[in-house]
């Protein structure tokens, strides 16, 4: 640990200036108005990795962003850990909420204020800067292979594909992924879960075009109005979904689990002070945990219609959009989801309106084990890293290839994630702590460390 401690003391404002250089990027991949920029975010991680010491380094071409591969095989008898990140970042807007340029990473009290610090240039990055940490001290435990891909935050369409393509290629013993959060740096923490997802796009369409409100209101239908209520309909008073069939695969925690899962520390006021508001809202009979972590949800994550400029003018919109997500939990199925919500809501629409409905991505749940070499690897190194066991939590975000990475390879991951709930990802003001940064750079060598040693049985 001294060495490793040594070895970030005396590149630490290096690490720090690369990971600068990596969030200057603008590597939006859902507009194409960055395209170039999500390209030369591909060649700058490959250059990377090639300076960390990683060998047959190629950004691999598919039919959206490239795929950055690299390796070092030390020994076939090692076991191997294929070490996934992406470099795409969400859009920044609503650009006027951030107190600093999205793409000039700016350092406030010890916190890096950029998109994509957290979500997930940092977090991958980390896993690079450590690769080299090991190269140069010559502790490299494992065989290590990277897979950096461009279009997780649009569904990784092309991912499947490549992973499909390149099943031999991408062999490896456990995927190790940053793109998850710790509880805190005081009680560091292992996500052993995650829920799926199913994205869908409605659109509401009445008159055949735009109207005058006053001379047409009150005899035509305001389609804006008629998907707010189609939308509210979506939630009873207890705030439990509407569509049937929706929990028919809902597999009901034990007392046992509950029990586990709240025992992890959480204070309710500081949550709501976090986020100042003065209640919590959720489904009924159950913790924050447990609807964050164990339960589906359905949430509106964008919603349209009408004239929204400066000033005003009266008119009754021909039309009214939202975007619908839905996370999903264990035995859930994206598809089956994304079907019977879109049988519902088409089902719910009145005579005087059209409805269209459009499914965007999805992906399934995954629970990792806790009892597995990996994951007792992971354990140890934060136990020697920080001090302190980790607590096993269940997070309530998706990252659909760890299900894909299960069916095509055969091989379960570990979500070893150094970001913060109040990261602000996919927000205004995105942050990763620096001193997070490092002491991931710091642990992980800790984990290929052990490993190694746990895998000779």
């Amino acid at each position: 640990m001294q060495e490793i401690k040594k070895y970030v003391e005396e590149n630490k404002e290096r690490f720090l200036e690369e990971l600068f250089e990596l969030l200057r990027f603008p590597s939006v991949s859902a507009d194409p108005k960055y395209k170039g920029d999500v390209l030369k975010t591909a060649d700058y991680v490959a250059q990377k990795l090639k300076d960390a010491g990683a060998d047959q380094v190629e950004v691999c071409q598919t039919a959206g962003y490239p795929i950055v591969y690299g390796e070092k095989i030390v020994d076939a008898a090692l076991p191997t850990v294929l070490i996934y990140g992406h470099y795409d970042v969400q859009p920044a807007d609503p650009l006027e909420l951030w107190h600093t340029p999205p793409f000039e990473p700016t350092v406030r009290d010890g916190k890096i204020y950029a998109r994509g610090a957290c979500d997930d240039k940092g977090q991958f990055y980390m896993h690079v800067k450590a690769f080299e940490l090991m190269m140069q001290t010559n502790t490299l435990a494992c065989n290590v292979k990277f897979m950096i891909e461009g279009e997780e935050e649009v569904g990784s369409n092309n991912l499947s594909i490549f992973v499909k393509e390149n099943a031999e290629r991408l062999k490896a013993d456990v995927v190790l992924i940053s793109d998850t959060s710790m509880i805190s740096m005081e009680n560091p923490s292992i996500e052993t879960g995650l829920r799926g997802l199913a994205y869908m796009e409605v659109e509401v369409v009445g008159p055949n075009r735009d109207l005058h409100s006053g001379v047409y209101g009150g005899a035509v239908a305001n389609p804006a109005t008629i998907l707010c209520k189609m939308i509210a309909s979506l939630h009873d008073e207890n705030n439990h979904i509407t569509i049937p069939e929706f929990y028919n695969d809902v597999v009901e925690l034990s007392d046992e689990e509950k029990k586990a899962l709240n025992s992890a520390p959480f204070d309710l006021e500081e949550y709501k002070e976090d986020l100042n508001v003065k209640a919590e809202w959720g489904e009924k009979g159950y913790s924050t945990l447990e609807r964050t972590g164990t339960r589906p949800t359905l949430e509106v994550n964008g919603i349209w219609s009408g004239y929204i400029g400066e000033g005003a003018k009266t008119v009754l919109p021909s039309k009214a959009n939202a975007k619908i997500s839905m996370r999903l939990v264990p035995n859930q199925s994206s598809k089956e989801i994304a079907a019977i919500f879109t049988k519902h809501f088409e089902s719910i629409a009145p005579d005087y309106v059209t409805v269209k409905v459009t499914e965007h991505h999805g992906g399934e749940p995954v629970v990792t084990p806790t009892d597995s070499v990996a994951y007792r690897a992971a354990e140890q190194a934060i136990l020697e890293s920080f001090g302190k066991k980790p607590i096993p939590t269940r997070g309530g975000g998706s990252i659909p290839i760890v299900a894909l990475f299960e069916e095509e390879l055969g091989i379960k991951s570990v979500l070893f994630g150094f970001g913060l709930d109040s990261d602000a990802l996919h927000s205004p003001n995105e942050k990763y702590d620096i001193f997070n940064y490092y002491k991931g750079i710091e642990t992980l060598p800790l984990f290929h460390k052990y490993f190694a040693e746990l895998s000779k049985g």
